[in-house]
């Protein structure tokens, strides 16, 4: 849906992103790689409100802080 801006289960255009956000004691859409909250990685998600299904992305330039922490499983 991100790239397309197409649902691939019913084909809708509307599609809405929510950004992710780091709040307190680490609360919102986000993966913590570190120790505290601002070593947190944002996930943001596509959802299409024809019928509801959703897809979760991560900005490119913090996969390679997740490959590089140490939650990183391989």
């Amino acid at each position: 849906m991100k790239i397309s801006g197409k649902c691939p289960k019913c084909g809708s255009s509307d599609i809405v992103r929510v950004n992710g956000e780091v709040g307190p004691s680490g609360s919102g859409n986000n993966i913590i790689i570190g120790k505290t909250i601002f070593s947190a990685v944002k996930v943001n998600r596509y959802i299409c409100c024809e019928c509801g299904y959703a897809e979760e992305w991560i900005d490119k330039n913090d996969i390679e802080k997740i490959k590089n922490s140490k939650k990183a499983i391989r």
